[in-house]
């Protein structure tokens, strides 16, 4: 009965009447009952109630039983059929991320890149729907990975992203670039590039602010991130025998070249000094790009008070057969 309902459930307040009812027969069955005094049940042991005499008394069993089979179909049980159509509209989003040397500073715990590798892989675990594809650069750029929704295997190619595998540098318009020839064959209503970087554009033969152009031409609207502490942060260098050591630099991020890119795109500048600022970010990012998801719901009710009807209706029938049969009246003339 969990996936019916009753549009008249008002009517089953009636089914108090039952025990009620049930009560009255009782009293008014032990009042009518006739009382002899004996002196003595001698005469009378071995005896017993008569089956007949019990059995008249379940006739208002099925009475009272009927009487509730017609309750509820008064309140006009009703079962539900409902289904519901989905439609989603994705955003196209394709991540470009600076792995440059200075990315390896620790301002960022354990350092910037693997912290920017972390908080964008759960920026995907909230995009179910969408298509997300991934841009590395450094000293100049490449597609990791082109769209997708294959989150499972977009999130596996983060494992193989490290510094080192291309020159280094900072070739932050090769980078928006090659973004943007991602995005720009999509058919999507909503094309976003995600720009992260911590530094400024050094490499490269595409200049930030006509990457940013071809991306306005393209509709692709851009969010730059810069990652990195204020003042100074603890930056990789080699000793004289060739060991990594770390030594504290200034924190040198091209943030107005960077507004300019999302001022021109629709976008909007973020800068992370932190972890938690970082995660945020994302989470900002998350917010003003909602997928779009069109629910409609339909719902048929389906009438199921016949049965109850058809209940009470052979209820009372066997009642009837019962007492005028079995139970009939001698009438002695």
């Amino acid at each position: 009965m969990s996936d019916v309902t009753f549009a008249h459930s008002e009517f089953l307040w009636l089914l108090a009447l039952i025990p009620l009812l049930a009560l009255w027969y009782g009293l008014r069955n032990y009042q009518r009952t006739a009382k002899v005094k004996l002196s003595s049940l001698e005469g009378f042991e071995g005896q017993s109630n008569s089956t007949k005499g019990l059995l008249r008394h379940g006739l208002i069993l099925l009475r009272l039983v009927a009487l509730a089979g017609l309750i509820t179909a008064m309140a006009r049980p009703q079962s539900s059929t409902s289904w519901q159509d989905i439609s989603t509209e994705g955003i196209d989003i394709v991540l470009a991320l600076d792995i440059s040397g200075s990315m390896l500073a620790r301002d960022l715990q354990p350092n910037r890149l693997e912290a920017s590798k972390e908080v964008a892989l759960e920026f995907i675990d909230n995009r179910p729907n969408d298509r997300i594809g991934l841009v590395i650069y450094s000293g100049e750029s490449f597609t990791q990975c082109p769209l997708t929704t294959d989150h499972a295997r977009l999130k596996n190619l983060f494992t193989g992203i490290k510094n080192g595998v291309i020159v280094d540098g900072t070739a932050i318009g090769m980078g928006l670039a090659t973004a943007v020839n991602r995005l720009k064959e999509s058919d999507a209503e909503s094309k976003v590039a995600i720009l992260l970087t911590d530094g400024s554009n050094n490499r490269g033969s595409i200049p930030p602010i006509t990457a940013a152009e071809i991306a306005k031409t393209f509709d692709v609207r851009v969010y730059t991130i810069g990652v990195g502490t204020n003042g100074m942060a603890p930056m990789p260098a080699r000793d004289a025998f060739g060991n990594t050591v770390y030594r504290n630099v200034e924190v040198k991020i091209d943030e107005e070249t960077l507004k300019e890119i999302a001022q021109m795109t629709g976008g909007k500048y973020f800068r992370a000094t932190d972890n938690q600022k970082l995660r945020d970010i994302y989470g900002e990012i998350d917010q003003l790009e909602k997928t779009i998801i069109e629910e409609i719901k339909y719902e048929k009710k389906n009438e199921e008070f016949w049965p109850w009807v058809l209940f009470a209706g052979i209820l009372l029938a066997v009642e009837f057969i019962i007492r005028h049969i079995f139970f009939r009246s001698v009438v002695l003339s």
